[in-house]
């Protein structure tokens, strides 16, 4: 076992600087640099800092701010809440090399994260391209996470099931390979003041759910210098790796929260994906869409918090 969760991560220096009002004024948190498996993170961390750690891993194309809303509910409920912008994404390095972003080297990211705040375990909660992550780490690195919470991402099996057998998923899916494409998908989302890229998050999320405040804070990451480029990489990766998962069965406990409407993946795929962990459970949000985290920040933290326990070994009576 670890000394104890109350030393923070060691110093490090960001390979960008982070604005004065990074984080709002409404977030009681910190910035902070993590070296980990051999880059430098912009992390976020708020709530008590003996609390149980608390990971949360945003999807695409958003950063840590993708989970600004349920910070502090999660904070309140007496998590050490860490959300780190994942590499290639706005103040964290941005490794240069498509094969720099593939899964598992993402996945051994949160490791270290873990590692860095000393601790054995972690709670994860992922939402998009972040429960990607959640998934991989919990199939090969399921001793360090405690409990496990997809958000409208499947698991690895049954998305690759559903892309090779389903043409309704491949239409739903066509921006994967439109990404493949060098530099094209980095000036078409960027022409315009990034008009392509705001109005994709304003149409397939229910009225309001993007302010004009928000799409100021992504535009601001995305035109960070190589951002977007190592974003699309992840997609890059994804495809030319073609990564199979050790295991199918998720042995971790489980939740999956799934908005229902959500107009990139079928909703089918959350059913099956329970169906893969030994302890798993669903909670579909029917009036959601993809981007539930934004739309229903409350629900989701509730639910992360009734699933994994906030309070850590040794402050139960």
């Amino acid at each position: 076992m670890r000394d104890g969760p109350s030393d923070r991560p060691a110093a490090a220096t960001l390979p960008e600087s982070v604005p004065d009002d990074e984080i709002p004024e409404s977030i009681p948190a910190e910035s902070r640099a993590v070296e980990t498996n051999g880059v430098t993170l912009h992390v976020v961390e708020a709530g008590p800092e003996d609390g149980k750690l608390l990971v949360l891993l945003h999807g695409f194309p958003e950063f840590w701010y993708g989970w600004n809303d349920a910070i502090v509910p999660l904070a309140n409920a007496g998590y050490r809440v860490v959300v780190p912008d994942q590499r290639g994404y706005n103040c964290s390095e941005k490794p240069p090399a498509v094969r720099d972003y593939r899964i598992g080297e993402l996945a051994r990211d949160v490791v270290g994260l873990i590692d860095a705040y000393d601790r054995e375990t972690a709670a994860v909660a992922g939402h998009d391209w972040g429960a990607a992550v959640a998934w991989w780490l919990a199939l090969h690195h399921g001793e360090r996470v405690s409990e496990l919470v997809a958000v409208n991402v499947p698991h690895p099996t049954v998305f690759e099931r559903a892309l090779r057998t389903s043409w309704d998923q491949r239409l739903k899916s066509w921006y994967v390979l439109a990404f493949q494409f060098p530099k094209l998908p980095e000036a078409v989302a960027s022409a315009g003041n990034w008009r392509l890229a705001t109005n994709a998050l304003r149409d397939t999320s229910a009225p309001g759910t993007f302010t004009d405040e928000d799409l100021r804070r992504y535009r601001r990451a995305w035109d960070r210098d190589g951002a977007f480029k190592a974003m699309v990489n992840w997609y890059r990766a994804i495809v030319r790796d073609r990564p199979e998962p050790e295991r199918t069965e998720v042995t971790v406990p489980t939740l999956v929260i799934w908005g229902a409407q959500d107009r990139f993946l079928a909703r089918r795929l959350a059913h099956e994906s329970v169906e893969h962990c030994a302890d798993g459970r669903l909670l579909t949000i029917d009036e959601a869409t993809h981007w539930v985290v934004h739309e229903h920040p409350h629900r989701v933290a509730e639910a992360i918090a009734d699933h994994a326990d906030p309070l850590p070994p040794g402050a139960r009576e």
